[in-house]
């Protein structure tokens, strides 16, 4: 994956609610809030070392999670064949309207857009 932040912020996409309430709040305000580990840990009252353990535990659940089930890795590799099948679509689409102007074709592209967009959401 692209780096660090990224990579945990998957993790937390498709796992954080495996995760207990303690390592959700801190998970969150370190990378999606983007608060330091002092500042976490003066808001939380213990030591920026415990707030550390915290994330740093939160992070080996999740990440033993991904390597047991692939589920980011699944969704990482069928974006980029969707998009690829979109991308048909849309040529399919633009050939049709230039050259045979076929409505038929033009529906079933459209289709293949749809089915598409569904499988992405």
């Amino acid at each position: 994956m692209k780096n660090q932040t990224y990579r945990m912020t998957m993790l937390y996409d498709f796992y954080g609610e495996l995760l207990t309430p303690r390592q959700k709040e801190f998970f969150d305000l370190y990378y999606n809030e983007d608060f330091s580990l002092a500042e976490i840990a003066e808001n939380a009252g213990i030591s920026r070392q415990g707030v550390r353990d915290v994330i740093v535990r939160a992070e080996a659940s999740m990440q033993e999670v991904e390597d047991k089930t692939g589920i980011i890795k699944r969704f990482l590799a069928r974006s980029g064949h969707l998009e690829a099948i979109e991308e048909a679509a849309g040529e399919i689409a633009t050939l049709n309207y230039r050259q045979y102007e076929d409505r038929r074709l033009a529906e079933l592209a459209e289709r293949i857009r749809q089915e598409a967009a569904a499988l992405k959401e």
